[in-house]
């Protein structure tokens, strides 16, 4: 329960972590769990969600987590400066050990994969989200939407865009986790 919140209310009380302002008032008009993750428009939020009970890094309930992550950050690959490959390098070291099997490397060897990866975002200032494998959708829909503030369009069409990425996000998640994690 939350320590504003006094009696618990409504479902959302029962969170064990605190959603950001906009993403708690959101919640406090759906009627249920299930119900706020089908109609979610916000992949950053229900991957932050899905983080906060995934398990501990590094353990089997995350990988469909990994998934979901690696798919949303794929979306901002586009943002990525020719020839600059370690970010796709770090999503798909991520995914190989999401999937499991035989070539999966180990986490220490996703780690440096998602290290060279921010160190080509520094030096390129491309694609930073992709580097964390377990919360890189969360800021590549982010990332994505940002890439069209810096277009010469109006705020009205970079909101669009944002709005647009985020939702593809949701889908995304949805996908791996089609019903709500609780």
């Amino acid at each position: 329960m939350h320590f504003w919140s006094g009696i618990m209310k409504h479902w959302s009380d029962k969170l064990t972590y605190s959603p950001c302002v906009a993403a708690w008032a959101w919640l406090q008009i759906q009627p249920d769990p299930q119900t706020a993750w089908e109609k979610s428009k916000r992949g950053d939020w229900m991957l932050y969600h899905a983080g906060k009970l995934a398990g501990e890094p590094g353990s089997d309930a995350r990988r469909p987590l990994v998934l979901a992550a690696c798919e949303c950050a794929r979306l901002v690959l586009l943002r990525v400066k020719a020839g600059e490959t370690r970010p796709l390098l770090a999503i798909e070291a991520a995914e190989r050990w999401a999937r499991g099997g035989a070539d999966a490397p180990t986490l220490q060897e996703v780690r440096r994969a998602a290290d060279a990866a921010y160190a080509a975002a520094a030096a390129a200032d491309a694609a930073y989200a992709a580097a964390d494998a377990a919360y890189a959708a969360a800021y590549a829909a982010y990332a994505a939407a940002d890439a069209a503030y810096d277009a010469a369009d109006a705020a009205a069409a970079a909101e669009a865009a944002r709005a647009k990425t985020l939702a593809i996000c949701a889908d995304i998640v949805r996908k791996h986790y089609p019903k709500v994690p609780i």
